[in-house]
Protein backbone atom coordinates (compact mmCIF):
# COMPACT_ATOMS: atom_id res chain seq x y z
CA UNK A 1 0.00 0.00 0.00
CA UNK A 2 1.57 3.30 -1.04
CA UNK A 3 2.04 6.17 1.41
CA UNK A 4 2.30 9.70 -0.01
CA UNK A 5 3.28 12.78 2.02
CA UNK A 6 2.79 16.50 1.49
CA UNK A 7 3.15 19.65 3.58
CA UNK A 8 0.66 22.49 3.24
CA UNK A 9 1.83 25.99 4.06
CA UNK A 10 -0.71 28.40 5.53
CA UNK A 11 -0.08 32.10 6.11
CA UNK A 12 -2.09 33.22 9.11
CA UNK A 13 -3.22 36.50 10.63
CA UNK A 14 -2.87 37.65 14.26
CA UNK A 15 -5.19 36.21 16.89
CA UNK A 16 -7.68 33.43 16.29
CA UNK A 17 -8.33 32.75 12.63
CA UNK A 18 -9.84 29.70 11.03
CA UNK A 19 -8.93 28.36 7.58
CA UNK A 20 -10.92 25.84 5.57
CA UNK A 21 -8.20 23.52 4.21
CA UNK A 22 -10.59 20.97 2.69
CA UNK A 23 -9.96 22.12 -0.91
CA UNK A 24 -6.15 21.79 -0.52
CA UNK A 25 -6.54 18.29 0.94
CA UNK A 26 -8.83 17.23 -1.89
CA UNK A 27 -6.38 18.69 -4.46
CA UNK A 28 -3.64 16.57 -2.91
CA UNK A 29 -5.81 13.45 -3.16
CA UNK A 30 -6.63 14.32 -6.78
CA UNK A 31 -2.90 14.52 -7.57
CA UNK A 32 -2.44 10.87 -6.54
CA UNK A 33 -3.76 7.56 -7.82
CA UNK A 34 -5.30 6.73 -4.42
CA UNK A 35 -9.00 5.93 -4.75
CA UNK A 36 -9.70 4.30 -1.38
CA UNK A 37 -7.80 4.73 1.85
CA UNK A 38 -7.33 7.53 4.31
CA UNK A 39 -5.61 10.85 4.78
CA UNK A 40 -3.94 11.93 8.00
CA UNK A 41 -4.01 15.69 8.57
CA UNK A 42 -1.56 16.81 11.27
CA UNK A 43 -0.93 20.31 12.63
CA UNK A 44 2.77 20.81 13.38
CA UNK A 45 2.52 23.59 15.96
CA UNK A 46 1.62 23.91 19.65
CA UNK A 47 -0.59 26.97 19.17
CA UNK A 48 -2.60 25.71 16.21
CA UNK A 49 -5.26 23.03 15.96
CA UNK A 50 -7.63 21.17 13.67
CA UNK A 51 -11.31 20.32 13.72
CA UNK A 52 -13.91 18.90 11.40
CA UNK A 53 -17.01 21.05 11.50
CA UNK A 54 -19.23 23.36 9.50
CA UNK A 55 -17.48 26.19 7.65
CA UNK A 56 -20.18 28.78 8.32
CA UNK A 57 -19.11 32.37 9.05
CA UNK A 58 -21.35 33.00 12.05
CA UNK A 59 -20.53 29.63 13.62
CA UNK A 60 -16.81 30.32 13.21
CA UNK A 61 -17.27 33.66 15.00
CA UNK A 62 -19.09 31.80 17.80
CA UNK A 63 -16.16 29.37 18.03
CA UNK A 64 -13.69 32.25 18.36
CA UNK A 65 -15.73 33.82 21.18
CA UNK A 66 -16.05 30.43 22.92
CA UNK A 67 -12.29 29.79 22.77
CA UNK A 68 -11.52 33.28 24.08
CA UNK A 69 -13.82 32.61 27.05
CA UNK A 70 -12.05 29.31 27.76
CA UNK A 71 -8.60 30.91 27.88
CA UNK A 72 -8.77 34.71 28.03
CA UNK A 73 -5.63 36.40 26.78
CA UNK A 74 -5.69 38.81 29.72
CA UNK A 75 -5.65 36.12 32.44
CA UNK A 76 -2.48 35.46 34.45
CA UNK A 77 -0.49 32.43 33.20
CA UNK A 78 2.84 31.11 34.49
CA UNK A 79 3.97 30.37 30.94
CA UNK A 80 3.87 34.12 30.24
CA UNK A 81 6.50 34.90 32.89
CA UNK A 82 9.16 35.16 30.21
CA UNK A 83 11.72 36.61 32.62
CA UNK A 84 11.65 33.26 34.48
CA UNK A 85 12.20 31.16 31.36
CA UNK A 86 15.03 30.64 28.91
CA UNK A 87 13.36 31.89 25.72
CA UNK A 88 14.29 33.53 22.40
CA UNK A 89 14.09 37.33 22.26
CA UNK A 90 10.97 37.20 20.07
CA UNK A 91 9.06 34.76 22.34
CA UNK A 92 5.37 35.78 22.38
CA UNK A 93 3.09 36.01 25.40
CA UNK A 94 0.86 33.12 24.34
CA UNK A 95 -0.13 30.75 27.15
CA UNK A 96 -3.78 31.32 26.22
CA UNK A 97 -3.04 30.05 22.70
CA UNK A 98 -1.47 26.84 24.02
CA UNK A 99 -4.46 26.23 26.28
CA UNK A 100 -6.95 26.75 23.45
CA UNK A 101 -4.99 24.34 21.25
CA UNK A 102 -5.20 21.67 23.96
CA UNK A 103 -9.00 21.94 23.89
CA UNK A 104 -9.04 21.05 20.21
CA UNK A 105 -6.91 18.43 18.43
CA UNK A 106 -3.73 18.29 16.39
CA UNK A 107 -4.76 15.61 13.92
CA UNK A 108 -7.66 14.15 11.99
CA UNK A 109 -7.88 10.96 9.92
CA UNK A 110 -10.43 11.11 7.11
CA UNK A 111 -11.49 8.21 4.89
CA UNK A 112 -11.02 8.48 1.14
CA UNK A 113 -13.72 6.75 -0.91
CA UNK A 114 -13.63 6.70 -4.71
CA UNK A 115 -10.99 9.45 -4.66
CA UNK A 116 -13.00 11.85 -2.49
CA UNK A 117 -12.91 12.83 1.17
CA UNK A 118 -15.73 10.95 2.89
CA UNK A 119 -16.93 14.03 4.79
CA UNK A 120 -20.56 14.72 5.61
CA UNK A 121 -22.43 17.29 3.58
CA UNK A 122 -21.70 20.17 5.98
CA UNK A 123 -18.27 19.04 7.17
CA UNK A 124 -15.02 20.81 6.38
CA UNK A 125 -11.49 20.38 7.69
CA UNK A 126 -10.68 23.53 9.63
CA UNK A 127 -7.21 24.76 10.62
CA UNK A 128 -7.10 27.06 13.66
CA UNK A 129 -4.45 29.71 14.18
CA UNK A 130 -4.61 30.58 17.88
CA UNK A 131 -1.59 32.85 18.27
CA UNK A 132 0.21 35.20 15.90
CA UNK A 133 0.56 35.90 12.24
CA UNK A 134 3.15 33.62 10.62
CA UNK A 135 3.68 30.80 8.18
CA UNK A 136 2.34 27.50 9.50
CA UNK A 137 2.57 23.97 8.16
CA UNK A 138 0.11 21.11 8.09
CA UNK A 139 1.43 17.64 7.29
CA UNK A 140 -0.72 15.40 5.07
CA UNK A 141 -0.19 11.68 4.62
CA UNK A 142 -2.32 9.54 2.30
CA UNK A 143 -2.33 5.78 2.44
CA UNK A 144 -4.48 3.49 0.35
CA UNK A 145 -4.89 2.00 -3.07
Amino acid sequence: MPIINKTLEITTQPGINIHNITPQIQEFIDSTNIKNGQVLVFSRHTTTALAINENEVRLLEDVKVFLQKLAPETDKYLHNDLHLRDVPEDEPINAHSHLMAMMLTTSEVIPIVEGKLALGIWQSVLFFELDGARKRTVFLQISGE
